[in-house]
């Protein structure tokens, strides 16, 4: 049972690795690297929109790959390659190598979270699976934690490089950890099941694609890609804005970050304990409210402690909908089968939708000369969220199933 719970802890610190230390480290860091390196927020734009591109190619590559080799060769490949990009990182002064590296790490939190559903069936007992989901979901916010613990203290002296050093080497000893505790577990055997052939295969496919064209399905697609457009460029731009236009100094704007990651912590594991009482679809109308009034705040009154309490909201919703989204297609799939292709391409789209919100906001805060503009859409959006979630039917009634667990 410990190792278990090692490896839902490992799984939940490379997510904070990958996801944490990758574009959002980045985004804090903009205004520092920015003095440093001399690139514009139309670069900024570029290139979080083509690390959105590279999750939802790397999030297709792992939903293909993991049945072939196993999650947790994926999951241990990816540990490594996000650590060797992290360190990467203050070593280049081109701010092309700089994007092709956060495309990478981009690429590396889909490799991590995608095959993370496969080891989790295998270790964790059905009726943990949403406690641990909730808390690999909130491993983002351990890691913008520790960002923000780090960026004042190196930032202000224009040591930028030494907060990815010091990330970097953290995530070497992770993925070191991993490598051996799922030795240890038995997740790295490459013995997998050959996918189905034959008639059988022939009479699932075209049963499979009826079964993704089903209007619940579109609709849970659709708000993947909205999720993406909104809440990306929420936090892309968020330094920049408190920063540049806002007139808040690095502490300050450290100390939003802060409460962002320190809610986050906690986010997933309530927001799901309060999905089992009162539904998954009124779960996500509460964290849509959040979002819609996060952004608000930062188009009404950005000022005082405000961005504080938007922090708080906006960390609230953001988490969570990792795990509520997963967990409400594998109520209303019809099989395991449906559940992962569902899951799988809510990913692209989610990622699509992280590549034009970002472009797009950049674009839109270039000819605008300001960020408010990039709020209220991100409000808009969110309330668009909250009607197609309205319209999305009941999940079904929980199955019974058995877990699986590996001792020690």
């Amino acid at each position: 049972m410990r190792l278990n719970a090692a490896i839902v802890v490992l799984l939940t610190s490379l997510v904070a690795a990958s996801y944490g230390f990758g574009i959002y480290l980045f985004a804090q860091l903009v205004p520092d690297m920015q003095a440093s390196l001399g690139f514009g927020f139309s670069f900024v734009g570029a290139v979080t929109a083509s690390a959105q591109f590279g999750f939802l190619v790397c999030a297709m590559l792992a939903v293909w790959l993991t049945p072939r080799v196993g999650g947790g060769n994926v999951i241990v490949a990816s540990g490594a390659v996000c650590a060797l990009a992290l360190l990467l990182m203050p070593l280049s002064n081109n701010i092309a190598v700089l994007g092709m590296l956060l495309v990478v790490l981009a690429g590396t939190a889909a490799t991590v979270f995608v095959p993370m559903v496969d080891v989790i069936s295998k270790v964790v007992a059905y009726r943990y699976r949403g406690l641990a989901m909730g808390l690999v979901s909130s491993g983002t916010s351990y890691g913008v934690a520790i960002n923000s613990l780090l960026v004042p203290i190196y930032a202000p002296q224009g040591e930028w490089r030494s907060v990815w050093w010091v990330v970097g080497l953290l995530t070497l000893v992770m993925a070191v950890a991993v490598l051996l505790v799922f030795k240890r577990a038995g997740l790295l055997s490459w013995n997998v099941a050959p996918a189905p052939t034959g008639s059988l295969g022939e009479i699932a496919l075209p049963s499979l694609r009826s079964e993704l064209i089903r209007p619940w399905v579109l609709m849970v697609w659709s708000m993947n890609l909205l999720i993406g457009f909104s809440t990306f460029p929420f936090q892309t731009y968020l330094s920049s804005y408190l920063r540049t236009e806002l007139g808040f100094d690095v502490q300050y704007t450290a100390q939003v970050w802060a409460v962002i990651g320190f809610v986050g912590m906690f986010a997933g594991l309530a927001i799901g304990w309060l999905s089992d009482l009162i539904g998954l679809r009124a779960a996500m109308i509460f964290v849509y409210c959040c979002v819609v009034i996060a952004a608000l705040i930062f188009v009404v009154q950005p000022s005082g402690h405000w961005p504080l309490v938007a922090a708080v909201l906006f960390s609230t919703a953001f988490y969570p909908i990792f795990g509520l989204i997963p967990a409400y297609v594998s109520k209303l799939a019809s099989s395991s089968a449906m559940a992962i292709s569902v899951f799988g391409i809510a990913n692209v789209m989610q990622g699509s939708g992280g590549i034009l919100g970002n472009y797009g906001a950049g674009l839109l805060a270039n000819h605008s000369g300001s960020f408010a503009g990039v709020y209220t859409v991100i409000s808009v959006v969110g309330v668009l969220l909250i009607v197609l979630t309205l319209k999305l039917p009941r999940e079904a009634p929980e199955p019974a199933a058995a877990g699986v667990t590996i001792r020690g």
